[in-house]
């Protein structure tokens, strides 16, 4: 998809009728590729998500997307957001600015219930770029030999043993021990992250306790066959403790005479990651996510900072699909706290709303945005704007 013409058509976005997402579907179905038959979950309203169609002036639907009600962590804050997912325009429509609308509406509906932040897996950025995203980070899924992942004697202190569906409240937990103190990761509260599930979604799931609290777990899909192609796919895997973590990373090692790779995505610098041989992995998939606000006050306000980061800075910001953040703004850092306000002072620092988000999410600096376009200052060192920049950088762990 492509949004590069500035003549829009004449379109209608709105959100979808239930009676109206199975040509939702369909729609997204020619651009991705998707199996013809829709599964039930996509064409049923649910809560958390908000589907938008654009039409034509003869009720033709030309482009859809849709907003996840999603949460995210920044630095032990849960942060909300509008994750951009399925969107895809009528190759008919294609260039005519369908997407621009479509994504126009969807930041200015995801402003009013409150969201800060946005996020999206881009199959290509360029369009995402026109309408104020920039790429902050990739996800990777690795393979690795199960042969080479090593293996050890298992802590006579700790039990082993397979999961039920009844251990998924406890995971939910420790993931959110794991995460909560990074950056730009989900909180997983979103209701397909439905932990009173009947079902494990796995084929295996496999749990490290100590006297009865859990440490870590891995949940795997087994594959098929047992030749020199099987791949045991680890789908989800966290630990609390490097003991946990070497005794999961030991499990999966035992798989080595029947499936000769692990794929997993694993949480950079982690404890599961300290037992990986990662540089012999191969990539098996690599997917692009792009960050940006949809309300810079609130993104700023809502998130954690460094305690011991102290420091203000003006700044103008444009942002020509959210207008509610065009403007000087002033940036006061403090105490584990920021603020943003409105100041009508001159600025010497001007930003555009894709550099805000590679200095939010800590993907960049103020020299280097200067030299890509997204920052432009008149003062001698950009710097102060680092103070945007405080913080971990953020990651992603979760496809959507």
């Amino acid at each position: 998809m492509a949004i590069v013409n500035p003549v829009q058509p004449t379109v209608d976005v709105r959100e979808l009728a239930p009676d109206e997402l199975t040509a939702a579907w369909h729609l997204g179905r020619l651009a991705f590729g998707s199996d013809p038959q829709p599964p039930p979950q996509a064409v049923t309203p649910s809560p958390g998500r908000t589907t938008y169609g654009a039409f034509d002036a003869g009720g033709q639907l030309l482009g859809k997307a849709v907003d996840l009600h999603d949460e995210q962590w920044w630095a032990g804050r849960a942060v909300p957001v509008a994750d951009v997912a399925g969107v895809a325009v009528a190759p008919e429509a294609r260039g005519t600015g369908v997407g621009r609308a479509l994504l126009r509406t969807l930041l200015r509906d995801a402003h009013d219930r409150g969201a800060a932040v946005s996020a999206l897996f881009a199959t290509t950025p360029a369009p995402y770029r026109a309408c104020g995203w920039e790429i902050a980070g990739q996800l990777r899924t690795l393979d690795l030999p199960t042969a080479a992942l090593p293996r050890h004697r298992p802590d006579p202190q700790l039990t082993v043993r397979a999961g039920t569906p009844a251990d998924l409240p406890a995971v939910a937990d420790l993931h959110q021990r794991v995460t909560r103190h990074r950056c730009g990761l989900l909180t997983r509260t979103h209701p397909r992250y439905d932990n009173a599930a009947d079902e494990l979604p796995y084929d295996g799931f496999t749990i490290v306790e100590h006297d009865g609290h859990l440490l870590g777990y891995a949940g795997w899909n087994r594959g098929r066959g047992y030749g020199p192609d099987a791949v045991l796919t680890v789908e989800d895997i966290l630990a609390t403790t490097t003991e946990a973590a070497r005794t999961l990373v030991g499990v999966l090692a035992s798989w080595h005479s029947v499936t000769p790779t692990v794929r997993l995505t694993p949480l950079p610098g982690d404890a599961i990651s300290t037992h990986l041989p990662l540089e012999i992995a191969r990539e098996h998939e690599r997917d692009t996510w792009m960050h940006r606000p949809v309300d810079i006050a609130r993104a700023v306000e809502s998130r954690g900072w460094p305690a011991h980061t102290r420091g203000q800075v003006t700044f103008t910001l444009t942002d020509d699909l959210a207008e509610w953040n065009t403007g000087t703004w002033q940036l006061t850092v403090a105490d584990g706290n920021a603020h943003l306000h409105r100041v009508t002072t001159q600025a010497d620092l001007h930003l555009t709303v894709r550099g805000f988000a590679l200095l939010y999410t800590s993907a960049a600096t103020a020299h280097t945005l200067a030299e890509t376009g997204l920052l432009r200052h008149t003062t001698p060192d950009p710097s102060a704007l680092d103070l945007l920049a405080a913080g971990p950088p953020a990651q992603a762990l979760d496809y959507f």
